[in-house]
């Protein structure tokens, strides 16, 4: 009877303290759903394309779900208990509170709520608002295709500058977000120079598929076509068509159920051919091409007096294109004299000059922009843009330098003096929209140098930023580049042929002798450059010689025995064995780049070239500093990273006197000589001891150099 007594007495304790524990376990499960509103708000802000939740945040969202729907049935069978039996239910309320402590803990996530997800395929596109109803409508045409099962391809097409591009660049955008439609979006631009080599390549590079090397065409577009077997309902945009291409032979399954193409071309034989529904880009009409006119050009400008019938009459000559408009404006943009206005309209009426296959109208505008630089070195500046291959976002340091090389940026006191300036001219052609900003944000982990060392010299510690560091790239419009290539075209003339995939080298005939400017840059496979058995090439104009990562493996001994002008020689990139002992006599020669020719074990001698100021030899086999480089005098950039150069000689670095830049990382230089380089504003390099360094960091102290640009200084003993 006591023992019944008792547990009555237990049970009515229960009760009394039950509404404590029930209000502790709402109140906490308040705080839990708190907890989840916050993760919901991460949640819409973290999972961005590419990314999936986590498998435990996934589970943890089940949970909470469930945790609530238990506290819910036992709140109603705790209301519908009496007095006596309330109290059973205190152990299931402190049960169900130990839980929602413990999801309240694992809620924070600190690391994160969101992975990548390995199945999704596809890039974010920078993009332009666009102009105009029709553009809008085409846009929706697109889209209601991609969601129509029936329609398997996709073609868009019109004139150039109309802006097709822009439009597809948007339904690629759309697309990423709709991830529950399509897992994979790949985007190739394909232009006019069509390769199925490149295309093969440039798809397998988005898919993970890695070629040997060694396969042929129809290997490659098996691979290929056996890994997007595997996706799930892939979508494929093939930009710049000019021709029609067999999908069978890139190994891109033809479209089905799922599988969508989407293609831009000019010609709409190439729609027909591809078997695509068409969906013509056309021209803003004439209000729709002044509204944009005026957005560009500024309203201040427009309220001029006189100016604005004027520059209606500039907005119709532009037929509709919005590249056409964007350009003319950007050009006319600031400009307050009347009479320059109506010089504009005269000179863009009185343009005649047509480019194969490009149309009057586009030529005609781009070509007024480019007229209207004003400047002999500006417009030299933008013309070497189109050395480039097509569609190649080029690195604005890469074409400052080259700027600098031709002398096209004046030569300065400091070379960041000389790159700030032509940074200052790169942006005078964006302005003017001769190029396109191509520039991203990348994340990397960067030295500091608050380094500190024991008395051996030794690196006791150091740290490491996580910083943001802007990718600046830039690039021109097919159609700016057709047309820069138009101009150069005749004497003085450029031949380019970068990125087309040549196996075979220009023939004899196109090694003439008004050549200036050469560019077969980017064609792995080329291997030769010129015939063996064919007497040397006569170019003596010729100033520049860009052959970068052509598969190059020699070049015939007397090859630049006629080519007394030329001032830059990029071979790097190439794996070839040696240098024609020729080069030594290009009196002329400014820049020679030969970086990452990673078989070059020798180079000819250098005392000749007297006017050298880069010289590149990072990644080479060159084993001895090479013959002459002390007679250099001239020379201001010099880099021997990743080489195996054990050291460099007393005596050598300190007869550089223009020395700026030096990159020695791992070869033994002087700290003694390093210290009399009175220009040296950056350098990266190995001493021998502690002492040596010291003896180098006081003598640039005394000269006033700042100690942030040499901050990868080394003693021979830190280097392990």
């Amino acid at each position: 009877m006591d023992f019944i007594l008792n547990k009555i007495d237990k049970r009515l304790d229960n009760h009394r303290s039950l509404d404590q524990h029930v209000n502790d376990l709402k109140r906490k499960l308040t705080e839990l759903n708190g907890v989840k509103e916050d993760t919901d708000s991460r949640m819409n802000a973290e999972l961005q394309p590419r990314k999936k939740l986590k498998t435990e945040f996934q589970i943890w969202l089940e949970n909470v779900e469930r945790i609530n729907g238990e506290v819910q049935n036992l709140n109603e069978r705790i209301g519908e208990s009496s007095t006596l039996t309330r109290g059973f239910h205190a152990d299931d309320v402190l049960k169900r509170t130990r839980e929602v402590e413990e999801l309240i803990q694992q809620g924070k996530f600190q690391e994160g709520l969101v992975v990548d997800n390995p199945q999704w395929i596809g890039q974010v596109l920078s993009t332009t608002t666009l102009s105009g109803e029709g553009a809008n409508a085409c846009v929706e045409k697109i889209w209601q295709c991609l969601m129509d099962d029936e329609v398997g391809k996709i073609g868009v097409w019109g004139m150039g500058g109309v802006g097709k591009t822009s439009i597809v660049k948007l339904i690629n955008n759309q697309l990423l977000k709709e991830m529950g439609k399509f897992d994979v979006v790949i985007w190739t631009t394909v232009s006019k120079e069509m390769s199925i080599a490149k295309l093969q390549k440039d798809i397998a590079s988005q898919i993970k598929v890695t070629f040997c090397g060694d396969e042929c065409e129809t290997r490659r577009a098996g691979m290929l076509l056996e890994a997007l077997s595997r996706k799930r309902r892939p979508v494929f945009i093939l930009d710049d068509l000019w021709q029609e291409v067999s999908l069978e032979k890139v190994g891109i399954p033809e479209p089905s159920v799922g599988n969508k193409l989407v293609l831009t071309t000019r010609s709409f034989d190439v729609c027909r051919k591809m078997g695509c529904r068409a969906i013509k880009v056309k021209p803003l009409v004439e209000e729709e091409a002044w509204k944009l006119f005026s957005e560009k050009v500024g309203r201040d400008i427009l309220n001029v007096p006189g100016v604005e019938p004027i520059a209606k009459k500039i907005a119709k000559r532009c037929a509709g294109l919005p590249l056409g408009v964007i350009t003319v404006a950007s050009c006319m943009k600031g400009i307050d004299d009347l009479s320059e206005w109506r010089n504009a309209l005269k000179e863009l009426s009185e343009h005649k000059q047509s480019v194969n296959e490009l149309e009057d109208e586009v030529f005609q505008q781009l070509r007024f922009s480019y007229d209207r630089l004003n400047d002999l070195k500006l417009q030299r500046c933008f013309l070497s843009c189109a050395l480039y291959p097509e569609d190649w976002r080029i690195k604005e340091r890469e074409l400052v330098k080259l700027w600098i090389a031709e002398g096209l940026v004046e030569e300065m006191d400091s070379r960041q003096a000389e790159f700030d300036k032509g940074h200052a001219i790169i942006n005078r052609l964006k302005n003017n929209c001769l190029l396109e900003d191509f520039s991203e944000l990348v994340k990397k982990y960067r030295l500091i140098s608050d380094m500190a060392y024991n008395k051996r010299g030794v690196k006791m510690h150091g740290h490491t930023r996580y910083m943001a560091c802007n990718k600046r790239r830039v690039k021109m419009h097919d159609l700016t580049r057709d047309m820069a290539l138009h101009i150069k075209s005749t004497k003085p003339r450029f031949l380019v042929k970068a990125g087309m995939g040549l196996r075979e080298p220009p023939n004899v005939q196109e090694w003439s002798e008004d050549l200036e400017k050469v560019s077969l840059m980017r064609n792995r496979m080329l291997e030769v450059l010129y015939p063996l058995e064919m007497s040397p090439p006569k170019c003596p104009m010729l100033t520049t010689l860009l052959l970068a990562d052509c598969g190059i493996k020699g070049i015939p001994e007397g090859f630049f025995n006629h080519m007394d002008g030329l001032k830059i020689l990029n071979l790097s990139g190439n794996p070839i064995k040696s240098l024609p002992n020729s080069i030594s006599n290009l009196k002329n020669l400014t820049e020679l780049l030969l970086a990452f020719c990673k078989k070059l074990d020798d180079v000819p001698f250098l005392s000749k070239l007297r006017v050298l100021k880069e010289l590149d030899l990072q990644g080479t086999k060159i084993k001895e500093v090479p013959h002459g480089l002390e007679n250099l005098l001239s020379l201001k950039y010099l880099n021997l990273e990743h080489s195996i150069i054990h050291e460099i000689p007393n005596g050598i670095l300190s007869k550089l006197s223009c020395l700026q830049y030096l990159n020695v990382i791992g070869t033994l230089i002087s700290g003694k000589d390093v210290g009399e380089l009175k220009k040296l504003e950056m350098i990266k390099g190995r001493f021998y001891d502690f002492r040596d360094l010291s003896i180098c960091i006081s003598k640039l102290v005394m000269m006033e150099k700042s100690l942030v640009n040499i901050s990868s200084m080394w003693a021979k003993d830190n280097l392990r």
